[in-house]
């Protein structure tokens, strides 16, 4: 499923903006037909930005809290140039679950909160031809054991009540672009790159997949960045030599450009696309993660796309303040927790050579922990009623969606599968076993891990063999000896030594303290700024010490919301900058750390 873009042959039509809106308390939106009129016209009708949550934009706990099907709608010109071409709607992220139709016809269903889907309008409007539609669509924000994430509808006297076990706010809404874009009939479907080197020659190979070509012949040109033509070749699979090549790399985000088409015997064109590639090597060797064959070490955060008001929603604004502070602060990489993050953003990363750990939305397989914070205890992780073999395969069409969707992208460089699930037991095992050979499949050419949970510590995972990176998340001064450091610091480089000896790279992928913003105290207490700064330094005594440590991420880029309770007071409170990307004294802190150029007078 290649992206949209405007080429020579193929043209888009954004439809993001305001778009009529209504609430479904009672459930009834589709066996009253909401779709087959106008949603405006409907009591309780409002309007709706798109892209944005809907949860923060009202002022009732009804809206903010509502579970269930939402409904959107917008009235689409379909472009008279269009006619006789595929013409298409795309979705880049509906949360959880969306169906649309369009008209009165049902046109795609899907399931999965984080990942573009789209349909073919050409039929219909070959049917029933027509220049304007109505484009409606139910997005459902519900969770059960068998979507990922995971949750669960509980009954409850006041009504029904969603309890989910992760510890992020469960926004739902159309949380990114919706396009409408045409193609020819005979079109490009795919395009996938691999690419290394040797000296200063780049190779880069690639394969092209086509429907409807029979007779035509792929083409492709490669361009450098500043748009001289490199090599071309024939064929719809091949190897491209690139002379003097300029790699990407950390914090050179460098990048060619794979101009890929189908021609008419005659040389007519008829599809192309534009495909950037970023020619580097990521291998895992020992206990070192090479990039382009040199030691990386990686610097930075888990983020979550979390802003005030508008939530989940993609902003290109608060894109380029987030990547403007992780160059501040010396950040060289960070990880798309806990799922995958807009295609904007994944594409701003290869521009500005930031590494990414691209991670599945599988978070909360873990009752364990979930259950015991976040509410819902009495059940168990893995069972035929819970998490199940049809759990697993949904799992398995996510990593494969993922993967399809960013294999392109230098910048990702580690696929995580699952983040904090249970891996201490043999229900963990036989679940996770065939998901790692799922993702080595689809991509043989990336490390694959999962990011292991303080409730597994090594000698008790049973998961983590099957991962080419160990990457734990780790709160030892915080969750557990708490105000405790120096017997934090033992626990933590005890359980280091025993990760160390399986010989792989790790990764503190997580490592935090919630920390009020403006709240001081001496001697340094926990919630206090003084505090976090005391934290970080215990942790990072203890990375320096283990030579297989290899990166620290720390948790969290910025605070953000949670589902509410007594633990999280207006969220969670871990980030080195505010919800409002203020710096706290942790931001200056981790400066100077990660900029040792820096004086520290002016981190």
């Amino acid at each position: 499923m290649l992206r949209p873009q405007d080429t020579a042959t193929r043209e888009r039509r954004n439809l993001d903006g305001l778009w009529d809106f209504a609430f479904d308390p009672e459930g009834v939106g589709r066996s009253e037909g909401w779709f087959r009129t106008s949603l405006a016209r409907r009591p309780g009708a409002r309007q709706m930005a798109v892209p944005a949550s809907y949860n923060d934009l009202f002022t009732t706990r009804e809206t903010h809290d509502h579970i269930g099907e939402v409904w959107y709608q917008t009235t689409v010109h379909i472009p008279r140039g269009w006619d006789g071409r595929r013409v298409l709607v795309r979705f880049e992220s509906a949360t959880h679950g969306a169906t649309v139709w369009v008209d009165d016809v049902e046109i795609v269903s899907h399931q999965g909160g984080y990942l573009p889907f789209e349909a073919d309008l050409a039929p219909y409007l070959a049917a029933s031809p027509r220049t304007t539609v109505r484009l409606t669509v139910a997005v459902d924000n519900r969770l059960s054991f068998q979507t990922i994430p995971p949750g669960v509808i509980e009954s409850t006297p006041a009504g029904p009540r969603q309890v989910y076990w992760h510890d992020f706010y469960n926004y739902a809404g159309i949380h990114r672009s919706v396009w409408l874009y045409s193609t020819a009939p005979a079109h490009l479907t795919d395009v996938t790159v691999t690419t290394g080197f040797e000296g200063t020659t780049g190779q880069i190979g690639y394969a092209v997949q086509s429907a409807a070509a029979a007779g035509l012949t792929t083409t492709v040109d490669l361009y450098d960045a500043e748009g001289t033509l490199v090599t071309s070749a024939t064929g719809a699979e091949g190897s491209l030599t690139v002379p003097d090549v300029h790699l990407w790399g950390p914090g050179d985000g460098y990048l060619y450009d794979l101009h890929v088409q189908l021609r008419s015997d005659s040389g007519v064109l008829v599809d192309d696309y534009h495909q950037s590639v970023g020619v580097r090597t990521v291998e895992v060797r020992g206990t070192q993660f090479l990039v382009n064959g040199k030691p990386f070490y990686f610097k930075g955060f888990g983020m979550h796309e979390d802003h005030i008001t508008i939530g989940k929603a993609h902003s290109n604004a608060d894109m380029i303040r987030d990547v403007e502070l992780l160059h501040w602060i010396g950040a060289n990489s960070f990880r798309t927790s806990h799922y995958p993050y807009s295609e904007d953003v994944m594409d701003y990363a290869d521009r500005h050579g930031l590494l990414v750990i691209d991670e599945t939305p599988a978070v909360g397989i873990n009752q364990g922990l979930g259950g015991g914070i976040f509410g819902g205890q009495g059940y168990v992780t893995f069972s035929p009623e819970t998490t199940n073999d049809v759990t697993r395969e949904v799992h398995a069409q996510v990593i494969r969606d993922l993967i399809a969707r960013d294999k392109n992208h230098p910048c990702v460089v580690i696929w995580s599968i699952a983040n904090e699930p249970e891996s201490d037991t043999q229900g963990a095992q036989d679940y996770f076993r065939p998901l790692f050979d799922v993702a080595r499949e689809a991509d043989p050419t990336r490390p694959v891990g999962f990011v292991n949970v303080m409730l597994a510590p090594h000698g008790r995972c049973r998961v983590s063999q099957f991962a080419d990176v160990s990457m734990i998340n780790r709160y030892y001064g915080w969750y557990v000896q708490t105000n405790d450091l120096a017997n934090a610091r033992i626990a933590f480089a005890t359980e280091l030594d025993g990760w160390a000896s399986d010989g792989k790279p790790i990764i503190i992928t997580e490592y935090g303290a919630d920390t009020y913003p403006g709240h001081h105290q001496l001697p340094a207490q926990p919630w206090s700024e003084e505090y976090q700064l005391d934290y970080l330094d215990m942790n990072h005594a203890v990375f320096d010490a283990c030579p297989a440590v290899v990166g620290e991420h720390m948790w969290n880029f910025a605070d953000f919301m949670t589902t509410a309770g007594i633990m999280r007071v207006g969220g969670n409170k871990k980030g080195a900058f505010t919800r409002d990307r203020q710096p706290k004294m942790a931001a200056h802190h981790l400066r100077a750390r990660w900029l040792p150029g820096i004086p520290k007078e002016h981190a």
